[in-house]
């Protein structure tokens, strides 16, 4: 079961019983009626009766302490009630199991619950801290559509090392989407210091590059003071986007990262960077030279930001899922539905396994025009 973050929610990926009535937990009663017919209507030879101890035995694993020993108990009444229709049917023996059984079951029904609590509460930690890290983002900004989709490898993971956020800021709206390389606690602890130092340098630098410098400081920082034994470099990749108040083009620095997709025009671009910069934490290396390139963001324009687990998803063959081509069969597509969309395409590409997590941005310009809305098309310097 794979867990989708979207804005404002946690939900799973699909319902476990499709919105039925579960017949799960009427299985030990099913059982039970079913043994105890056929040990009436069969032969005592066949003694049947002696796999009544199975029923408490399986009711130990959906039903709480109580019930399990009720169940048990009525396996003993049968059990008495057919010794008095057949003899020699080996009642003490048989009773003894039911005995032993039931309360073996009932220990067992008992460990399994405080188990089921432990992992409760170990999941409400986790969700606030998804909430924490992955906090839900505005549906809307100023005049931009934002949504958003994580989708975590792990079945019983909520968090990984994707992140995205979204800022309203004096330079306009500021996104970041990115990737860091791992797994595990280490990964989400240097995400959760990058989200930290981006929501902060975003409301204070003016320039994207000031942004990324103060990112690659903090990561930086974090792998010096929690550094990864199972990795000899910690580093991340990121994409930053810039779209102004008044519109009509975005802005975008890359460290490494997958190139976004933009849909200008009723056409699908990929927006490669004209000049590559070094990925989060890697600038001490391979210089610290950040780039900015601008695209047009014309009103209906759409933009989709995601990390690598979308492009690297396999299907039985060793396929990687083709987003460019998936992307312009959809047409016209609010940024939610996009989403919604783009999540089932992936389980159905990849047979229901995800081998890495995902995250997902879709921003949209609604055909709203403001005054000042620059139309020209292509890159800028």
């Amino acid at each position: 079961m794979r867990f989708v973050i979207t804005p404002g929610q946690l939900r799973r990926r699909r319902p476990p019983y499709g919105g039925r009535l579960e017949a799960a937990p009427l299985a030990p009663v099913i059982l039970t009626v079913l043994i105890a017919a056929l040990a009436f209507s069969t032969p005592r030879e066949i003694a049947v009766s002696r796999l009544l101890p199975a029923a408490p035995a399986l009711a130990a694993a959906m039903w709480p302490v109580l019930p399990t020993i009720l169940l048990g108990t009525f396996c003993l009444l049968v059990m008495v009630g057919l010794s008095l229709v057949y003899t020699d049917l080996g009642t003490p023996y048989t009773a003894a199991a039911i005995v032993a059984v039931t309360l073996a079951a009932a220990y067992a029904s008992h460990v399994r619950l405080q188990r089921e609590e432990a992992l409760f509460q170990i999941r409400l930690v986790a969700d606030t801290a998804q909430k924490v890290l992955l906090r839900p983002l505005p549906r809307r900004i100023k005049n931009i559509e934002i949504e958003s989709l994580y989708l975590a490898a792990q079945e019983q993971a909520r968090i990984g090392g994707d992140f995205y956020e979204a800022a309203d800021t004096p330079y306009g709206v500021r996104l970041l989407i990115g990737d860091v390389r791992g797994k595990g606690l280490s990964a989400v602890g240097a995400a959760s210091a990058v989200i930290s130092c981006f929501r902060e340098a975003a409301y204070d630098e003016p320039d994207l590059r000031g942004i990324t410098h103060r990112l690659d400081t903090s990561i930086t920082r974090h792998s010096a003071t929690f550094p990864a034994h199972d990795l000899p470099e910690r580093f991340a990749t990121a994409l930053i986007a810039e779209i102004p108040h008044g519109g009509g083009h975005v802005r975008l620095l890359n460290c490494g990262h997958p190139p976004p997709l933009i849909v200008h025009l009723g056409e699908i671009r990929v927006l490669e960077p004209t000049t590559p910069s070094p990925p989060l934490n890697l600038a001490t290396l391979i210089g610290d030279h950040y780039y900015v390139d601008t695209v047009a963001f014309a009103p209906g324009d759409q933009l989709l930001l995601y990390t690598d687990g979308v492009t690297e998803t396999r299907d039985r063959t060793g396929e990687f899922f083709p987003l460019p081509d998936w992307m312009r069969r959809q047409g016209p597509t609010p940024p939610r539905e996009l989403l919604d969309r783009l999540h089932r395409a992936l389980l159905h590409y990849s047979g229901g396994k995800l081998n890495d997590d995902i995250a997902a941005l879709a921003v949209r310009c609604p055909h709203t025009r403001t005054p000042g809305t620059l139309r020209a098309g292509g890159w800028r310097p």
